[in-house]
């Protein structure tokens, strides 16, 4: 067999070809563009690639045009993590001496000597591909929404705490439009002490409000004319354009996060997975668009239950030396996925006496409240890989039998 490595980089890439002893065949340095792609594809041809038996590739990321070339066909890519790379470096040389051409060769190497012990990048659908890059997209926007959030909130408290106790009670609080609104309209607590009754309503009906706009309207108006502390005029002039500006990347925060949310909403109900996912207490469409995004469509990705759990990182991990053993949660797993379990088990507390009884047990045998809602998921996920395997959607009574959890209690 021939193996492929390929060190990437922003502009450039180097590619290496070695035979089944290791022996160096080839070795290019290609571009990042069109031109690129042809030369490496001309490459692999040269030596033997075909569609019915392509050359497969390790290389250091699973993301990129390069990446979604080599992927056509049946093409098996390794995304190898850059630390194991760098330890496989050190089996040849202990100089501790790196070099591109010599890291496309390593890479090569590996899966001449280690193919088995690594995952080819899952052979996920068209749709859930594009469902992955939606749900991180709003993932990583909801985050960033609650970062610049955080900072507002922060500055409000140097100069502005009739804001933050005006908008104490709201959901979400400094995210909602109607505070991005009264904010714009008044930057500084002076100005917002002169609103009347009329601009204040005026500025929730510009935010979309409908209900009880008089009301909260006088009660936003008591807030703002009580009495506080306050910073020098021409201070508290500068910290309200500070928090002006502030408030134009929240407002594009908020944007980009809603009208990735409705792009989620579209695209997911479209996958063949949706109605096994929204079956199992605890997920709506943006929370199960993340754990499809997570897990993936392709039924051969884990060879069984205990595999994606340890991926999602629900599952303990034991560590054994000599007469010392201990058991403790995993470190190295899908952030993402274990970050949605954790919102999944929460809120499957509510709407699964199986599942909230299931918690409730673990409390009272001395778990915490993250180890009992831990121990949660790890039960779910594995429910919800039996039920993707046979097509299944979630089924209360099998998944938390009352025979089973009265034993297990009486245990």
């Amino acid at each position: 067999m021939i193996y492929c490595g390929i060190d990437w980089a922003e502009r450039t890439h180097d590619v290496a070809l070695v035979d089944d002893t290791g022996q160096l065949l080839a070795k290019r340095h290609i571009t990042d563009d069109a031109a690129g792609y042809k030369i490496l594809l001309e490459l692999l041809a040269e030596y033997g690639d075909t569609a019915e038996n392509p050359i497969p590739v390790a290389i250091e990321t699973s993301r990129g045009l390069l990446v979604a070339v080599l992927r056509t066909g049946t093409r098996k890519v390794f995304a190898i993590n850059p630390m194991a790379a760098a330890r496989y470096r050190d089996r040849h040389s202990v100089s501790r001496k790196k070099s591109d051409p010599g890291d496309a060769l390593v890479l090569a190497n590996i899966l001449r000597t280690d193919m088995h012990a690594h995952r080819p990048l899952p052979d996920d659908s068209d749709l859930g591909r594009a469902i992955t890059v939606l749900a991180r997209a709003q993932q990583d926007s909801l985050w960033n929404r609650q970062q610049l959030a955080n900072q507002l909130r922060s500055l409000l408290r140097e100069y502005y705490p009739a804001a933050l106790a005006a908008f104490v009670n709201w959901t979400n609080g400094l995210c909602r439009p109607e505070a991005r609104e009264l904010l714009k309209t008044a930057p500084t607590p002076a100005r917002a002490a002169r609103l009347t009754r009329t601009q204040i309503q005026a500025a929730l009906k510009r935010a979309g409000r409908q209900r009880g706009i008089e009301a909260e309207a006088e009660r936003l108006r008591e807030v703002f004319r009580d009495e506080w502390a306050h910073q020098p005029p021409l201070v508290e002039d500068a910290l309200g354009k500070q928090m002006l500006a502030l408030l134009i990347q929240l407002d594009a925060a908020c944007t980009a996060a809603d009208q990735l949310a409705e792009a989620v909403e579209e695209a997911f109900p479209q996958h063949p997975d949706a109605e096994i996912l929204l079956s199992f207490p605890g997920l709506g469409i943006q929370l199960a668009a993340r754990v499809l995004a997570e897990v993936g469509d392709d039924r051969t990705r884990f060879a069984d239950a205990r595999g994606l759990k340890a991926y999602a990182g629900s599952s303990p991990i034991t560590r054994a030396s000599g007469k010392k053993s201990a058991i403790t949660r995993r470190w190295v797993k899908n952030d993402r996925l274990n970050h949605a379990g954790y919102l999944w088990a929460f809120s499957s507390l509510r709407n699964s006496p199986g599942a909230n009884a299931h918690y409730r047990r673990r409390r009272e045998q001395g778990d915490w409240h993250a180890a009992a809602q831990r121990n949660l998921f790890n039960r779910m996920i594995g429910q919800l890989y039996h039920c993707l395997q046979h097509g299944q959607c979630f089924d209360e009574s099998a998944a938390f039998p009352a025979g089973t959890e009265g034993a297990v209690q009486a245990a």
